[in-house]
């Protein structure tokens, strides 16, 4: 049985505009940068665009080609790739002592280019955490430690392997960094039954906007913990790896998928799922992806075929589910079946879970919602056969429930739990010029789509998923050199409710002079600007 939505689709769905006041760096503080840089860091971990390997290596995980021209045509002053803690802190203090700011990337799926693009006329330069990439699995403890350069993929072979019985929920797509989808939450299909991977944090090293290394939760204090748990990643500091709580599977999963078209009643399906999915046991999860007239259920449950077929034949008759849809294996086999399907029958696990180079993509654009109230079946009739013309564009939902509704909303920042039905990732994809980049010409589908959808989600505000990051919810407006809390508040509340307040308090406690700074990075509280 092939998966029936394509790796390219699968790709999107985990897997510049603003105010700026510039603060003149001088071309003689970026030659004092690189020589501070290498008094610390080896040379052959430094690159400047005058090396051959500079331009490859920027574009190495970026999977959104709207973003190639213009990363090339603004590059980083350089792209610092460390291979111990004491590179990483270098980079923090040279950049501080001579004015030059650091975006931090650990994988590249970045909806908005955030972690090695800048959309200001400022000097900065990329922090690239690939080559710290360890896992060091316990399996007595149930734990792991992780190093926020390593993928998503990565840490899924290694708990396979060195813990058979025991599994991670983080996302679908394998070539994700974990620093930048743990920061932000990190949504799978076992979050309804051990929340998200944020929630299973444990513990954290991090290197703070002085350059100090904090090894652990104890040494960074209760509030900086909290924040990097789902509050989003370039903020508060760079965090260089994490320890995680691992949970217990068992040695068959099930996955199934499940095709319907208009003509086999889709519209009705989706609209039964709206009540059914978040409902359901927990260690069930069926998410669905509506394209091209047409809805694909994909679901996961934590057992055999036969228990799960039997409970959705009485939960949800509609999907006409059969031990045929089904496919048994075991968990390490399960996460790499989803994105890359039958590829798993002809090519070793290793391969697939350890690669970190994958093609870049279409152009893309992401937006995303939170739904409380089920839509009605008409409404799901005009979103099933809404045009899209020459480009194509998907919903990806992803139920809620079950242990997603029992964590309090303030435990992490992530803030999107009880009363929650599921998750909406608008995802466009088109062919764009590459060449030029024209990042301004997206198509109108998502933009259109998002606008009717307003009157059926979330209000006061309209929230979002931060690792959906959308800068099209607004961008940072930064006043002698800090973002001001005002600007911060019109998009953070969106992600992050009533826990943004709390984020900008940290912020003002461990960085109150904003080293870290992006178009959508915490502000700090006190520093208010009108």
């Amino acid at each position: 049985m092939a998966v029936s939505t394509p790796i390219a689709l699968l790709l999107t769905a985990v897997c510049f505009l603003g105010f700026y006041v510039a603060v003149p760096v001088l071309a003689s503080s970026s030659d004092d940068f690189l020589q501070c840089l290498s008094t610390q860091v080896p040379s052959q971990l430094v690159l400047t665009p005058t090396s051959p390997s500079f331009k490859p290596l920027l574009v190495s995980s970026i999977r959104n080609a709207r973003f190639v021209a213009p990363a090339t045509a603004r590059p980083p002053l350089c792209i610092v790739t460390p291979t111990d803690a004491s590179h990483v802190q270098a980079a923090v203090r040279c950049g501080r002592a001579h004015g030059v700011r650091l975006r931090v990337r650990s994988g590249g799926h970045d909806n908005e280019g955030l972690s090695y693009l800048s959309q200001r006329p400022e000097v900065f330069a990329v922090l690239d955490l690939a080559k710290l990439h360890a896992v060091r699995v316990d399996p007595r403890e149930a734990t792991a430690w992780v190093d926020s350069g390593a993928t998503v993929g990565e840490l899924y072979y290694a708990v396979g392997k060195a813990a058979p019985g025991l599994g991670f929920p983080a996302g679908v797509c394998p070539t994700v960094g974990v620093g930048g989808q743990f920061s932000g939450g990190g949504q799978g299909l076992m979050m309804r039954m051990y929340g998200l991977a944020s929630d299973n944090i444990i513990d954290a090293s991090i290197v703070d906007a002085h350059g100090n290394l904090l090894p652990n939760k104890k040494a960074m204090g209760d509030s900086l913990f909290w924040a990097i748990r789902g509050g989003g990643g370039g903020s508060f500091g760079i965090v260089l790896s994490f320890k995680l709580r691992l949970v217990a599977v068992p040695p068959k999963v099930t996955y199934l998928s499940v095709t319907k078209t208009m003509e086999q009643d889709a519209v009705d399906a989706v609209t039964k799922w709206q009540t059914v999915a978040p409902a359901l046991p927990d260690d069930l999860s069926v998410r669905v992806v509506v394209q091209q007239r047409q809805a694909n259920f994909q679901s996961l449950y934590l057992g055999r075929c036969s228990q799960v077929v039997s409970t959705l034949r009485d939960r949800f008759p509609e999907l006409g589910v059969t031990s045929a849809d089904c496919r048994e294996m075991t968990w390490l086999q399960y996460v790499a079946y989803i994105f890359f399907g039958d590829a798993i029958d002809t090519t070793p696990l290793d391969v697939l879970l350890l690669n970190r180079t994958m093609p870049i993509g279409p152009f893309l654009k992401n937006r995303s919602d939170y739904v409380k109230k089920a839509l009605t079946n008409n409404t799901w009739h005009k979103i099933f056969t809404w045009p899209s013309g020459a480009a194509q564009g998907e919903l990806i939902l992803e139920p809620h429930g079950g242990r997603m509704a029992k964590i309090a909303d303030g435990d992490t920042p992530f803030p999107h739990r009880s009363g929650v039905l599921y998750n909406i990732q608008y995802v466009q994809f088109w062919n764009g010029n590459t060449a030029a980049g024209n990042t301004s010409s997206t198509p109108d589908w998502i933009n259109t789509m998002y606008d009717y959808m307003a009157p059926f989600v979330t209000k006061n505000p309209r929230a979002a998923y931060a690792n959906y990051r959308d800068l099209d919810l607004g961008v940072n407006k930064v006043v002698g050199g800090v973002s001001t809390y005002k600007s911060g508040k019109v998009w953070g509340e969106r992600y992050f409710g009533g826990n943004f307040r709390r984020l900008a308090m940290t912020k003002r406690k461990v960085d109150p002079t904003d080293y870290f700074r992006n178009e959508q990075s915490v502000p700090p509280l006190t520093l208010i600007r009108k």
